[in-house]
């Protein structure tokens, strides 16, 4: 089995590139985002691979992390996401991005990639939600802080801060990361408005 590959770029494809190892040209599918950071043919690049075999046919699929690599393979856990899919959905979410959006369920952001739809997305956010921290760069604060609030229970200052965010136009996921990270700032007993106007500073740093 391949688990790392390592030469001179080739030529790229639609959704795949040709790494030239010792003039050996290999076939990578790789999602958008890994085929953006790659350099141009003649240069040397190094992908993490990860080896599928069926019956009619080996594929290689690559990644410019290891991190990407096992949300590609976790993602394929959930019914109903094959490779396809699951390569859809890291070419429009970062590694943290996926793992912020699965820990705070914001399964909007999740079916924005291609051939993800409502039931889809809310079924990976729902069977992943427990594993997102393991996987992702996810703050646990921001996890249980988003888990609280999705079950109504965490402080109202922190609900209506989130909500504030929100409604200001930011995603659930920076706005629960900010919010998460002014409780860390203020401390847990911090109001409201303090929370929205540390969460807007933590926001403009990012």
């Amino acid at each position: 089995m391949i688990g790392k590959l390592k030469g001179l770029i080739d030529s790229y494809g639609e959704d795949f590139v040709i790494i030239d190892v010792n003039g050996v040209g290999y076939v990578v599918h790789c999602s958008g985002r890994t085929l953006q950071k790659l350099p141009r043919p003649g240069e040397a690049a190094a992908l993490a691979i990860e080896t599928q075999v069926r019956e009619d046919a080996i594929r290689l699929f690559g990644f410019s992390s290891e991190s990407e690599r096992d949300w590609f393979r976790l993602l394929q856990t959930v019914q109903g996401v094959g490779s396809k899919v699951a390569l859809g959905i890291l070419s429009i979410l970062s590694s943290g991005e996926l793992g912020s959006a699965i820990a705070t369920q914001d399964k909007a952001m999740v079916a924005r990639a291609p051939g993800v739809g409502p039931k889809l997305a809310a079924r990976i956010v729902a069977e992943l939600k427990d594993k997102a921290p393991a996987f992702g760069s996810v703050d646990p604060v921001v996890a249980k802080l988003a888990g609280e609030d999705e079950e109504a229970n965490a402080p109202s200052s922190l609900h209506d801060a989130i909500s504030a965010l929100v409604n200001l136009g930011y995603g659930r996921p920076q706005a629960a990361a900010a919010v998460a990270a002014s409780v860390k700032a203020l401390g847990e007993g911090a109001e409201t408005g303090a929370l929205i106007r540390q969460g807007l500073k933590e926001l403009a740093k990012a």
